[in-house]
């Protein structure tokens, strides 16, 4: 420990605040508030005579600042709240209509085999077609969100905040980053505070202070897939073996006010795949009083050296079958969220002397029903469980105790049962988009006892040579590589519109440029005296890729291309998000880890403010 930083002893720290943190902190505060002739029955040990002493910190300004419309199931969610009553959460409903559609290519522009156009056709004629998307005639059971519950996860968040804020059991710090677990011996003792009043490199500027220690017996760490916290543990810890975390996806999303003439109520929900680019999902929730969450899906198993999420989210919303109940609509927010969807085969070690992970970080996420906040909830609530048996049997929070009353709850219940059923369904689309589908169904369908297989692309993309064969030829790609560079324009825009894909008519409503999204849809705040949270390893790698795959999948617009002579990425923390989208999508590994790119996601502060997405 450093002798000039402060110290504070807590009983429980958690790191991050989320639906994962919000499980642990609910079941736990409940437990607190019980009292054996008035004194505490879980007692703090720090404290002397006092309840539990918890701490949780999140790094963004505000734990409504969460990034996601929900469609979920709820059932880990209702169990721990019987008496919910969804009209208590601003934008929460029933789930009472949902939809799958099979959107066709009403421009001509998508790259689709020719067994998915021959499907379509097939489709369009054997069943209902309207404004040129096919409605699935059933869901299968394992997609549908029967009885469920629509949520704004930021507001979600915020709801779930002020119940715990209003106990009095727990505290909960906003605007507070975590930089690193402190490891003493192989036990975890608590975290560090990141350091304030440094330059964009960590290095002491005016106004220093070094980040507070808090010390505690145990460590929660909840602060997701690409959490600092997460990451050093996984660092010094090591991995499961056969850890697989190379799927993902960028989620690319909208909340709208719906037109007055809209005629969508609350509580529908539609899912969509097959456009505008096969490989990309969409969804669209309705929320009360005529507003609505939207958005697309860029996985991580789609080889497309082309990756503008932004811009194909707005000709995705311009479908026919959408636009005619979006049009005329307006922007109230807008955002992106990374999201790991290698599921199970994603959980890292689960516990450790002094710690546990819970939530999507945990490996919590299932990759076959698409959800996840109610399984990280889940998580958040079987590790709260087990603690209080820990505090109530004055056990230690040890890895072997840790593994008894936490690891074995989770391992027993319909989290993992459910998971083992997802781990290998999405493996066919990393050979292609319909073998893809089709083991999906084989797996659901079969409880997970048939899948397709697929070898894992990791970090390969095709060349744009490779990508355009056949139709730009590799004087042209050049041409317009140094049209776009001297514009200081996107390169992927405009390979896209050279492709076919005709420019968005803008209407400074709903369909805005991407600058202007930023403008309109949300705030981003970087506070100052922080060190920079994107960094490049190997700033050489970054000049010679070819793709910039980072650069043009940047929700915020705060990477480009660097003007120096040196070329390589520049990154504006103005502009940044904190989406994580530069970090998955990078394609150039580390010499060291080549299951690693070469953008590290570090401690930070700040973040796009926008409680409703």
């Amino acid at each position: 420990m450093d002798s000039d930083r402060e110290c504070m002893d807590v009983d429980i720290v958690c790191v991050g605040f989320g639906p994962a943190a919000g499980g642990f902190l609910t079941k736990l505060a409940e437990a607190m508030s019980e009292e054996c002739d008035g004194v505490p029955v879980l007692q703090s040990r720090v404290a002397e005579g006092m309840p539990l002493q918890v701490m949780c910190y999140e790094r963004a300004d505000d734990i409504g600042f969460g990034v996601s419309g929900v469609a979920t199931r709820a059932k880990a969610i209702r169990e721990s709240l019987p008496n919910l009553d969804p009209s208590e959460i601003p934008m929460a409903h029933p789930i009472t209509d949902e939809k799958m559609l099979f959107l066709l290519d009403p421009v001509g522009a998508s790259r689709r085999p020719a067994s998915l156009r021959l499907a379509g056709k097939l489709a369009s004629k054997l069943l209902h077609c309207e404004e040129q998307a096919v409605a699935l005639p059933f869901i299968p059971k394992f997609l549908r969100k029967d009885d469920g519950l629509l949520f704004s996860i930021g507001q979600l968040n915020q709801w779930v905040g002020s119940q715990l804020m209003a106990t009095g059991m727990v505290q909960v710090w906003p605007a507070m980053p975590v930089s690193e677990p402190l490891i003493d011996d192989d036990r975890v003792v608590g975290v560090r505070l990141c350091d304030q009043g440094t330059d964009k490199h960590g290095k002491p500027a005016d106004g220093y202070m070094p980040g507070m220690d808090v010390r505690a017996a145990l460590t929660v760490v909840a602060d997701g897939p690409l959490g600092p916290v997460g990451q050093k543990l996984d660092e010094h810890f090591g991995l499961p073996e056969g850890y697989q975390a190379e799927q993902w996806a960028v989620g690319v999303k909208m909340v709208v006010d719906l037109p007055e003439n809209c005629p969508l109520e609350a509580g529908t929900v539609l899912h969509t795949f097959g456009y505008p680019e096969p490989e990309i999902f969409g969804y669209l929730y309705v929320y009360p009083e005529g507003v609505a969450s939207l958005g697309i899906f860029v996985p991580s198993w789609w080889d497309s050296p082309i990756r503008t999420g932004y811009r194909y989210l707005q000709h995705w919303m311009m479908h026919p079958y959408l636009y005619r109940y979006l049009e005329g609509g307006s922007m109230r927010s807008w955002g992106a969220k990374t999201l790991r969807e290698s599921g199970r085969r994603g959980e890292p070690k689960l516990v450790g002397d002094g710690y546990a992970r819970i939530g999507e970080g945990s490996g919590s996420t299932n990759i076959l029903t698409n959800s996840g906040v109610d399984e990280a909830w889940a998580t958040g609530v079987q590790l709260a469980e087990g603690v209080i048996e820990l505090l109530r049997d004055e056990k230690p929070f040890s890895a072997e105790q840790l593994q008894r009353t936490y690891v074995a709850r989770r391992r027993a219940s319909w989290l993992e049962q459910e998971a083992r059923v997802a781990e290998r369904a999405r493996d066919g689309f990393e050979h292609s988009f319909m073998r893809g589908m089709i083991g999906m169904g084989l797996s659901g369908l079969t409880s997970g006892k048939l899948n397709l297989s697929g070898r894992s692309r990791g970090r390969e993309v095709q060349s744009f040579a490779e990508y355009f064969a056949g139709r730009i030829d590799v004087d042209e790609l050049e041409s317009i590589r140094a049209k776009a560079k001297a514009a200081g324009a996107s390169l992927h825009d405009e390979l896209m519109s050279r492709s076919g894909w005709p420019e968005i008519p803008y209407d400074g409503q709903l369909l805005v440029s991407h600058q202007d999204a930023l403008l309109l849809g949300g705030k981003v705040q970087a506070p100052p005296g922080y060190a920079d949270h994107i960094v490049m390893v190997d700033p050489a790698k970054c000049t010679h890729c070819e793709a910039a795959l980072c650069v043009e999948m940047c929700s915020g617009q705060a990477l480009s291309l660097a003007e120096d002579a040196d070329g390589g990425v520049a990154f504006d923390r103005e502009k940044c998000i904190h989406c994580g989208a530069c970090v998955w999508s990078c394609s150039q590994a580390r010499e060291d880890d080549p299951t690693r790119g070469n953008i590290e996601l570090r401690a930070g502060a700040g973040g796009l403010h926008s409680a409703e997405n």
